[in-house]
């Protein structure tokens, strides 16, 4: 930083720049004469890349030389990182998220430091050129990337950065995204309620991979079964109330839950009297409009 004038103290005001080679005993010096300068270039073709110099900068007017800064560390320019990052991974995390994870280059960079990491992501139907870009920034190696299309197929590539630019690629590994959340609302089926004489009621619908969630009113727990049939029966006493939802699941999540349906208490007494099995169905469009006629149940 420049020195004010009034701090300047006399004419013919100017700067002296000192510096040597890191390690070395000799200081170079060079005068800077005008008083508004703030920065010296010194140039050396033969000068090695990020090579490291000790810097001070004092200063003089005509009744003599001031003092020196304090010695500070200064790098020549540096080149691009010279090798690419190793051990890519990459992992589905949802079905619009990924997760990338690698390890720095093997050698050490003589000719210039990390200061991050390009990550580099398209999908199998794009261009390269075209990749999303995600940059992190110091000794990070991991990152997610996020807005993807789900249950598509993506490459990732990583390459470290500095000032100078960035470096090779590493090799492209591929990860697919998970599918996207299911939805009963816009799955058509059929459901069917089946009271049977041994104190059970089966539940069939039309939808594969759907948990079967139900509760009762006595107790307000809630009880889940997965399946990847296209029916279940519950073993469950006569003389509660039950709520049952239907809802579709896969690797992107849960989907919606049907409207419930509900199953009201039939006594012990009248259902032994009811035969060997009734049933009543209901045909929709949807689950989300899945109703029980209580009216039919009646007829038991």
């Amino acid at each position: 930083q420049t020195v004010p004038e009034e701090l300047q103290n006399g004419g013919g005001f100017g700067y002296v720049v000192a510096f040597r080679p890191l390690g070395t005993v000799s200081w170079m010096q060079t005068v800077v004469a005008s008083p508004d300068a703030a920065r010296y270039v010194f140039r050396n073709e033969s000068l090695p890349p990020f090579s490291p110099y000790e810097v001070k900068v004092g200063v003089y007017n005509n009744k003599g030389e001031g003092s020196f800064s304090p010695v500070t560390v200064v790098y020549s320019a540096e080149e691009e990182p010279t090798r690419a990052p190793t051990t890519v991974l990459a992992r589905s995390l949802s079905a619009s998220d990924v997760e990338v994870s690698w390890a720095p280059p093997w050698e050490n960079q003589h000719k210039g430091r990390i200061q991050g990491y390009e990550v580099r992501c398209w999908r199998h139907d794009e261009k390269e050129e075209n990749a999303k870009r995600i940059r992190t920034v110091g000794n990070q190696t991991s990152t997610k990337v996020s807005n993807l299309r789900g249950n598509a197929l993506y490459h990732l590539a990583v390459r470290a950065y500095n000032t100078a630019g960035t470096g090779p690629s590493s090799a492209a590994v591929n990860v697919t995204t998970k599918k996207p959340r299911e939805s009963c609302q816009t799955s058509p089926c059929q459901v069917f309620v089946q009271i049977c004489l041994a104190q059970a009621f089966c539940l069939i619908f039309f939808m594969r991979f759907c948990p079967v969630l139900y509760r009762w009113n006595r107790q307000s727990s809630t009880s889940v079964i997965e399946t990847n049939k296209t029916s279940v029966e519950l073993s469950l006493p006569f003389d509660e109330d039950y709520i049952i939802e239907i809802k579709p699941f896969s690797d992107g999540g849960d989907g919606s839950s049907s409207e419930q349906i509900r199953i009201p208490k039939i006594s012990n007494a009248y259902a032994r009297g009811s035969g060997s099995s009734t049933s009543s169905a209901c045909t929709l469009s949807a689950l989300s409009t899945i109703m029980i006629s209580l009216t039919a149940r009646s007829s038991l």
